[in-house]
């Protein structure tokens, strides 16, 4: 682990990040607000998105203060319609997220609920403090949680389990998210991010480009004609060939 950082994504408000040599450290920076997930968090998740995209890197994901995430903002979901819901904004967010090339992982402590926990499953990996509470309270509220706990609760706990938070509005606190395979540890209060910052370590050991394209099979979306494309990007016979075509046409 780097010492300190190196360079940081300056202009935000809802979050910071920051680049160290070998790893993104994103903080959801609403403490007053228990990091609720508002639209102004959104656009500026995508803004951080695309720098880590450009540059790839594996990510460390925390809560400013005692909580991950409380959820999504309830004042700006209540004012949503049907174009909103059809447009995905917290889904296509966190898709994006759970994207990212190098794996990612999720310091939580406090509340992840909601919104805030269907951004936890859209890491590759979750350690959380003795203090953690995952849930989604959604249907209590009047709607489902469509940010990918659908579909990703159901890979990472098995569906029985996630039909118990989904449908029943069970909460997992640290002990029963590490019994289901929520989370990877659980640590004492406070030391989540040092316990991140040590799974990173361990994670930048390994080659980049394997990891790389490891997360991409398993995650199912390593399709075998881009890796058979990238093997053959690399021959002679690729350069030689398009050379030959490239010459032939200039002499027309």
């Amino acid at each position: 682990m780097t010492d300190a950082p190196t360079a940081a994504l300056p202009g935000l408000r809802t979050v910071s990040v920051t680049r160290a040599d070998d790893r993104y450290v994103v903080t959801l920076d609403r403490p007053a607000a228990r990091n609720a997930i508002d639209a102004a968090m959104i656009a500026e998740l995508h803004t951080v998105c695309s720098m880590i995209e450009s540059d790839p890197a594996p990510v460390l994901l925390t809560g400013a203060g005692e909580h991950f995430a409380g959820g999504a903002d309830i004042g700006e979901l209540r004012e949503r319609g049907r174009d909103q819901a059809l447009a995905g904004i917290n889904r296509t967010l966190f898709d994006r997220f759970a994207a990212l090339p190098l794996p990612t992982v999720a310091a939580v402590s406090g509340y992840a609920l909601g919104g805030g926990a269907e951004l936890s499953y859209a890491c590759d990996i979750r350690i959380a403090t003795e203090t953690a509470v995952f849930g989604n309270p959604e249907p209590g509220l009047g709607i489902l949680a469509a940010a990918g706990a659908t579909y990703r609760l159901p890979d990472l706990v098995g569906r029985s389990v996630a039909k118990q938070v989904l449908l029943a509005g069970r909460t997992l606190d640290a002990a029963a998210a590490l019994r289901c395979g929520l989370v990877m540890d659980v640590v004492p209060d406070g030391e989540h991010v040092a316990a991140a910052h040590r799974a990173i370590d361990r994670i930048t050991a390994s080659s980049a480009l394997a990891l790389r394209l490891t997360k991409s099979i398993v995650d199912g979306t390593g399709r075998a004609e881009d890796i058979a494309q990238a093997v053959l990007f690399e021959t002679a016979d690729k350069r030689d060939r398009m050379t030959a075509f490239l010459e032939k046409r200039n002499r027309r």
